[in-house]
């Protein structure tokens, strides 16, 4: 789920860039190629580690790549987004699988449901303002059960500053002068569609202050490099892309 949208702490619009037919569709064929890999490589152990029971949210799902995932690790799972139109694409992928369009912040049409695992992969790399995100991961936190647990998988920093096997920074020096909680931007090889993408820039610092405003606190956090032959890498063995932690 990305976004585009201004720095302000609520910007005035919030408009999701997959609603744009051609990048939905192209998002939509992903599934773990690339630099993606590690992001999801070692996400069954960490969740065998600290998950009981089989009922899970994938928050921010768009095609569903990552509901499909927590399906194939045996959980039941939602899938929630706030596009419609990726809802749909991911309906079509898996029309066994349940999936809710939501408004921001309204998890209202999973009613009274709690959750032994929310996974957010990447929504929030795409939430610009502090307490923005503040109001939804106190959402989230409502939703686990007693014993539930979230796992946030995010992009670090150097993400945008450098060059991967399925992304590119090259065009965007200006990367390296973005402050926490402004934009910027970034390529997808991995689809046709080499249009930049707008993320938002989140620091370790500012997760860690994330979970603590919302109540929950840090059991694991990890930042998988790539392993020599496992693909074909760029900064991967050097450079951890991307960040997860889980949180009680």
């Amino acid at each position: 789920m990305r976004h585009s949208g201004r720095g302000e702490d609520r910007p005035p619009r919030f408009a999701n860039v997959y609603e744009d037919a051609t990048r939905a569709g192209a998002y939509a064929m992903l599934e773990f190629p690339g630099t993606y890999y590690l992001a999801y490589r070692d996400l069954p152990g960490i969740i065998a580690r600290h998950v009981q029971g089989r009922h899970a949210l994938d928050f921010g799902c768009g095609a569903g790549r990552s509901t499909r995932f927590l399906s194939g690790l045996g959980f039941h799972t939602v899938g929630i987004d706030v596009s419609a139109h990726m809802v749909d694409l991911a309906r079509k992928a898996d029309p066994a699988g349940e999936y809710h369009v939501v408004g921001d912040g309204d998890y209202s049409a999973l009613g009274d449901r709690r959750f032994d695992l929310i996974l957010s992969a990447f929504p929030f790399d795409n939430i610009p303002g502090s307490a923005h995100r503040a109001r939804l991961m106190i959402g989230l936190r409502t939703l686990l059960n007693e014993t539930g647990r979230l796992v946030l998988l995010g992009s670090r920093p150097e993400i945008y500053v450098n060059e991967w096997a399925s992304f590119s920074t090259a065009d965007f020096p200006e990367n390296r002068a973005v402050r926490s909680g402004e934009f910027v931007r970034i390529v997808s090889k991995d689809i046709p569609d080499r249009r930049p993408v707008l993320d938002v820039l989140w620091t370790h610092e500012n997760y860690v202050a994330l979970f603590d405003s919302a109540g929950l606190r840090i059991l694991e956090h990890a930042m998988p490099l790539g392993k020599p032959g496992e693909r074909e890498w760029m900064s991967e063995t050097r450079i951890a892309p991307w960040t997860i932690y889980v949180c009680a």
